[in-house]
């Protein structure tokens, strides 16, 4: 078996270890918090557990998962790939587009294979929406809307579109397949000067193809919500709902007004597959450390992404009634999504 070392132990990373070790793939662990190495050692007895990730390339691996926050992502996947290993870095991908791409000219330079995290392209039911897209079952896409809500986890290195919305923004491109011609995003800061808590994007596609994305970490109740809307009918997913039902809504069209009715009921459920995104995504990530040729989550749209991103943010508009002496700085870290 192939063996993962997991770098960043926080609550995502945490995810990492428990599914990597059910595949019986987790082959160490990095972590500088002693209380948290204390508590893998007992966990993992039998799993070398480090607090610095030089310390790491005593051993042996097969590849890396990177579960840290995103501001470190350059300085430990440029380590990480420098010594020869595959890397899976969790999204974003990076914090600007000139770190992603040092990140991909690394990869290309040790012959590596750098993946992106984007977990939800390994969800069965975006893989389901995309080849019902793909067979013309709702015609032409017109129009595309998610809701990513949740009461916290509130971040300090990044605003709620950075942390949030890399999920959605891939969405988009995975069923869209192209390149937005003009994002525009507005939000509001709250808890902390120039960290927006909520934001609301609107993006333009070519062939008149529109979408937007509402995320915030200040609601009251989490909210998951994806509709795909096209010329022939629509496609509902309700990914905090119980069950995370996936329904198929049939458009009708009336020749003689030119409207078009929707029945108020699903016209069906769609079934899919039921599978954990995660445990498919790094069974993928592990096959491509076994030489498997890398077609989801490349770092090409690692780094589209992190485009939409900055576009995004730099439209947002800066606060600028801050009194506090690091304004300057926070407003320069806004624009860069920090």
């Amino acid at each position: 078996m192939k063996k993962i070392c997991v770098v960043g132990a926080g609550r995502w990373g945490k995810n990492h270890i428990r599914t990597l070790d059910s595949l019986g793939c987790l082959g160490g662990i990095v972590e500088s918090n002693p209380e948290e190495q204390k508590a893998f050692q007992l966990s993992y007895p039998e799993m070398p557990v480090y607090s610095n990730i030089k310390d790491v390339f005593q051993d042996s691996f097969d590849g890396f998962t990177l579960a840290t926050p995103a501001e470190t992502h350059l300085e430990l996947g440029l380590t990480i790939m420098s010594e020869g290993y595959s890397v899976l870095i969790e999204k974003p991908l990076a914090l600007n587009p000139a770190d992603a791409k040092l990140l991909v000219e690394k990869a290309d330079e040790m012959d590596v294979t750098l993946m992106v995290g984007h977990v939800l392209l390994f969800h069965p039911a975006i893989r389901k929406m995309k080849s019902l897209i793909d067979e013309g079952r709702i015609g032409d896409i017109q129009y595309i809307y998610s809701n990513r809500l949740n009461l916290g986890t509130v971040r300090k290195e990044e605003n709620v579109f950075w942390s949030f919305a890399p999920h959605d923004i891939s969405i988009f491109q995975y069923f869209i397949e192209s390149e937005p011609i003009k994002v525009s995003s507005n939000g509001a800061a709250f808890l902390q000067d120039n960290i927006y808590d909520t934001s609301l994007t609107s993006l333009t596609y070519a062939n008149n193809i529109h979408g937007h994305i509402f995320v915030s970490w200040l609601h009251p109740f989490k909210e998951h919500r994806l509709v795909v809307s096209g010329s022939k009918g629509m496609i509902r997913f309700e990914d905090s709902a119980e069950n995370k039902p996936l329904l198929f809504y049939e458009k009708d069209s009336n020749p003689d007004m030119e409207l078009l009715s929707l029945k108020n009921k699903p016209s069906r459920k769609i079934e899919y597959e039921q599978s954990l995104p995660l445990t498919n995504e790094l069974k993928y990530f592990i096959d491509v450390v076994r030489g498997k040729q890398i077609d989801k989550a490349t770092i090409e749209e690692g780094i589209n992404v992190v485009k939409i991103l900055e576009m995004a943010t730099n439209s947002l508009s800066i606060p600028t009634n801050s009194k506090s002496p690091g304004s300057k700085l926070a407003r320069r870290n806004a624009r860069r999504g920090r």
